[in-house]
């Protein structure tokens, strides 16, 4: 798992404080030079864009962000506008916001938006995602699934994301929907990648040692399936309860770290 992360990140589990202290929102204000840095909230995810992005560029003016820009993409033909792209090229800060994950990769995905998204990850822009925007960072990433039931088989619809961080799943809103067992599906299915599953008001802080830091009021979930001695995980009878043994739980809260490299936590006073 060398090497999965090649910038910064911030990944929200969604409904994040805007009324109170706003202790992820100004964590994310932070990463950048607010009188000259330009941060775009890119409405991607929603099918209101117009008045959520208006939400946000309030909030983050409020937070003395200065300069404050709304990506805007409709359809997969605003993907090619060079004015689009260029938002994309001046950014020093780019915020996802929610609504349905799937609209973001099928919207950018392959284009030349898309490429210019890479291109400023790997030069060290900033990325933030909240709820739907969370869940597209990582390069698999749940699109649908049954909340607040037994984890059934073959329940979970999942599709390529972003790919912004790899080997892991997102999981967003996790104990306010109960989610818990939609993503032990996903590591059954892929015992491979590290589940990660967020609270609401809840981010990780993602940083280039590919190790995170956990901040606000909610805990974080890593489940490591790398241990797995048997799941019953096949197509065959899909309707059925998923068996899987010996899987190892971590919880974090706010200051407790969780280095993706060596699968470890740390608590914050290390």
């Amino acid at each position: 798992m060398d090497e999965r992360i090649e910038g910064n990140l911030i990944i929200i589990g969604g409904a994040e404080d805007k009324n109170g202290s706003k202790t992820i929102l100004n964590e994310v204000c932070s990463k950048i030079d607010k009188e000259n840095g330009i941060l775009v909230v890119a409405t991607v995810a929603s099918e209101l864009p117009e008045e959520l992005g208006d939400e946000y560029k309030k909030i983050f003016q409020a937070l003395n962000v200065k300069n404050v820009e709304i990506l805007t993409i409709r359809n997969r033909e605003d993907s090619y506008d060079s004015n689009n792209i260029k938002i994309i090229e001046g950014a020093s800060l780019v915020f996802f916001t929610g609504g349905d994950q799937l609209r973001i990769t099928s919207l950018i995905g392959g284009t030349p938006l898309y490429k210019s998204i890479q291109t400023k990850y790997n030069e060290g822009c900033i990325f933030v995602g909240t709820s739907a925007g969370a869940s597209v960072m990582s390069d698999t990433m749940i699109v649908t699934g049954l909340d607040d039931e037994s984890p059934r088989k073959c329940t979970l619809k999942m599709a390529p994301g972003l790919g912004l961080i790899k080997g892991v799943i997102i999981d967003q809103h996790f104990a306010q929907r109960g989610r818990i067992g939609r993503l032990m599906v996903g590591i059954a299915e892929n015992p491979e990648s590290l589940g990660i599953g967020i609270d609401e008001d809840t981010a990780i802080v993602v940083n280039s040692k590919a190790e995170f830091k956990v901040i606000g009021s909610g805990a974080v979930y890593i489940i490591d399936g790398s241990s797995i001695e048997h799941s019953n995980v096949s197509e065959q009878y899909p309707d059925d309860i998923l068996s899987i043994f010996n899987v190892k739980l971590h919880i974090l809260k706010s200051g407790d770290l969780y280095n993706l490299n060596l699968k470890k936590c740390y608590n914050g006073l290390r």
